[in-house]
């Protein structure tokens, strides 16, 4: 018998599986099969990369969300049989998220949404130190596409002025470089030169925003600053919505995948690829909005 029959036998004999799931097993790993001949590819052993390409191949079809996780479920437990069997030393689907959180996403701002936050938010007409740094850190979410812990973080030294770039120590401790717009620069420098001093006073501090205290702010309160700005504004926002638009307008303006899996530091481009649901679906509300057959 061939390996996808062998599975569907140890499924049924011994982990006594019904004979619909076991049916349900067979119709997604044959799919899967098939997905990989047509790329005249073998069936055992196959990259995550496979995976995610066949996850794509499902979403362009119009497959179910929850067809769509069925199917990965049944490859990941393929996946384990292989490692027990020992016909496979890796499981390439081992951290392989699960898309259920494309629907978690949080709703990415309008281009006119960010630029009133921008304009109006934290600062306003406002001159006090604080507010002004809580303005550049949203205007800096906004350019680069940072975590929160990200940015409350950086220092002094991960800034390069000159060639406008932020050298960015993301989850795992990994490093990145991520580009910053002219107009997040700007503010940055005379936020450096001036209301970080005002701050500080005479303390001394290697991080880049600053507490009186001289040190970095919490999540805590950067949630709570952004999400009153949001607020005030009548915008429901958070420090993820504005890493979320960033990434979402980048795409809408033609950015390629891998580019920005790189800005945003995803080890995996398939946590990348939940954005292309995102701006999949503006487009649709856009078209069903204006066009006149709609």
């Amino acid at each position: 018998m061939d390996i996808l029959q062998n599975f569907l036998t140890y499924l049924a004999a011994e982990k006594g599986l019904s004979r619909n799931t076991v049916e349900s097993y067979r119709f997604d790993l044959m799919k899967f099969q098939g997905f990989l001949r047509s790329a005249e590819k073998e069936f055992v052993p196959f990259t995550r990369n496979d995976v995610v390409d066949f996850i794509e191949r499902l979403r362009e079809e119009g497959c179910a969300l929850s067809s769509i996780c069925r199917a990965i479920s049944s490859i990941k437990g393929l996946c384990k049989y292989l490692i027990i069997e020992h016909m496979v030393k890796e499981d390439p689907t081992e951290t392989l998220q699960s898309p259920r959180k494309w629907d978690r996403l949080p709703k990415a701002l309008s281009f006119d949404e960010v630029k009133s936050l921008l304009e109006q938010g934290a600062a306003g007409n406002s001159r006090d130190p604080i507010a002004v740094r809580d303005s550049v850190m949203v205007e800096l979410l906004y350019s680069s596409g940072l975590r929160v812990s990200e940015l409350i973080l950086l220092k002094l030294e991960d800034l390069n002025s000159e060639a406008g770039f932020l050298r960015v120590i993301g989850k795992g401790a990994k490093e990145r470089i991520v580009p910053v717009s002219m107009r997040a620069l700007e503010k940055i420098k005379k936020y450096i030169s001036v209301e970080r001093m005002g701050i500080l006073k005479q303390r001394r501090s290697p991080y880049l925003f600053v507490t009186r205290r001289g040190g970095p702010m919490t999540r805590q309160r950067f949630w709570q600053t952004i999400k009153q700005t949001g607020r005030r504004l009548g915008i429901k926002i958070s420090p993820h919505t504005m890493r979320h638009s960033f990434a979402t307008h980048l795409l809408e303006g033609g950015a390629d995948l891998r580019s920005l899996q790189k800005m945003l530091g995803h080890s995996d481009i398939s946590t990348t690829q939940i954005y292309t649901k995102v701006t999949t679906d503006r487009l649709k509300q856009v078209y069903t909005k204006h066009h006149p057959r709609a």
